[in-house]
C-alpha cells in the first residue's frame, strides 16, 4: 500500500467514525433504538457519570427515555481522532440541551462536555466499543418558555415548526424521494 493509499484510508476511516458519532446524536435526540444500536457494538460499555452500564442497559435507559426529559438536542463540535489500526480513540466536543420536568415546571438546561470514545472497526464498520462523558459545564436557564405556537412573538404557520414537540418533520423531509 502506498502513502497516498494510507492517507485515503485514514480519511475514509475518519469519515466513518464521524458518521457513527453523528448518527448516534441524531438517534438519541429522537430516541430511535435502531439508530442508536447502529452506533454501538452490542458488547460496548457506557459511563455518563449519572449512568454506567452495558449496551442493553444503556439502550433501555435512553429509549424510550425519561418522561421527565421530553426534548433533547445534541450539538457536536470538533472530534480529535487518533487512529490505531482497527481502533480509534476519539474526543468529541458536545453541547446538549435538555428540557427537564422538575415536577413543578419544565426547565431549559444545557450541558457542555466531551465524549471520550473508543471505536472499533469490525467487518468494515466503525462503532463505539466504549464511551465516557466528561462534563465541563452545566447551566439551568430556569422555567422554560412555551414556544409551541411560535417564536419571538410571531405565530407558526404549521405545528411541525416546533421541532420534535409535534412529531419530527425531518423524518418526513428525509423520507422524500
Amino acid at each position: 500500500m502506498t502513502d497516498s493509499d494510507d492517507g485515503l484510508q485514514a480519511l475514509l476511516d475518519e469519515r466513518g467514525i464521524r458518521k457513527c458519532i453523528e448518527g448516534l446524536a441524531r438517534g438519541e435526540d429522537r430516541r430511535d433504538a435502531a439508530m442508536i444500536s447502529a452506533a454501538y457494538w452490542p458488547d460496548s460499555v457506557t459511563d455518563y457519570g449519572v449512568f454506567k452500564g452495558d449496551f442493553a442497559a444503556y439502550l433501555a435507559w435512553v429509549v424510550p427515555g425519561s418522561p421527565a426529559i421530553p426534548c433533547t438536542q445534541h450539538v457536536l463540535g470538533q472530534s480529535f481522532i487518533q487512529l490505531e489500526g482497527g481502533t480509534a480513540k476519539v474526543e468529541t466536543q458536545v453541547i446538549s440541551y435538555h428540557r427537564v420536568d422538575f415536577g413543578t415546571a419544565h426547565h431549559d438546561t444545557v450541558v457542555g462536555g466531551r465524549y471520550l470514545d473508543v471505536l472499533e472497526k469490525r467487518g468494515g464498520k466503525w462503532a463505539i466499543a466504549s464511551r465516557t462523558m466528561l462534563y465541563d459545564w452545566y447551566h439551568d436557564f430556569g422555567v422554560a418558555n412555551d414556544f409551541s405556537a411560535g417564536v419571538m412573538g410571531l405565530p407558526f404557520s404549521a405545528e411541525y415548526f416546533s421541532g420534535r414537540a409535534h412529531g419530527d418533520f425531518s423524518e418526513t423531509f428525509f423520507a422524500r424521494g
